[in-house]
């Protein structure tokens, strides 16, 4: 006997930086846009925008919120924020006010971890991490792995530049991020 379900539609909301946005690919063959093409009965709206804060992601928040009344918001953002050095504090405290706008809006919310180079000294780098940590168990949401772990390791898969992966990486991210993104889809 076959077992059956359905998932009904539903929208789901990328707010991230670069990663997300398809910087220096085709809109194309970036991985929101190969995500769509995995789960083509939900809705994907990319909103990341290159070298955005969280800053600049909370201010353009309610707008993306009212016009696009998503089920799901996925939050990739945070990056830019660690390589410009901004405090920890002033990250957590953006994240939280996105996921709650996020929740208010009657969204589900699904945080990325991010992680900055080890640069940046291994006291702020982990005060960067653990923020996340943080903001994910303080709001009750889901925190998934940085899906660049994998990729930024492998120089085959990152542009020239270091920091972006290439079009090649780009079904390896999707890959990553179908279970994630499906998982809070279906649960209630």
């Amino acid at each position: 006997m076959c077992a059956s379900f359905s998932v009904s539609a539903s929208t789901v909301l990328i707010l991230g930086d670069s990663l997300s946005a398809s910087y220096g690919v085709e809109q194309s063959e970036g991985w929101v846009n190969l995500l769509q093409n995995k789960i083509p009965q939900h809705t994907i709206i990319n909103g990341s925008v290159s070298g955005e804060t969280t800053a600049g992601g909370l201010r353009r928040l309610p707008a993306l919120l009212e016009r696009t009344q998503p089920d799901l918001v996925f939050i990739e953002l945070g990056g830019n924020d660690g390589l410009r050095g901004f405090p920890p504090q002033q990250l957590k405290n953006n994240l939280t006010k996105m996921i709650q706008l996020s929740k208010q809006s009657g969204a589900k919310v699904l945080l990325s971890q991010v992680m900055v180079p080890p640069n940046y000294g291994p006291r702020y780098s982990k005060l960067f991490s653990d923020a996340f940590i943080s903001v994910s168990q303080s709001e009750n949401i889901t925190l998934a792995p940085f899906f660049m772990e994998q990729v930024a390791v492998d120089p085959s898969l990152m542009q020239r530049d270091g920091i972006h992966p290439n079009t090649e990486a780009q079904p390896i991210i999707t890959a990553f991020m179908l279970p994630w993104i499906t998982q809070e889809l279906t649960n209630n």
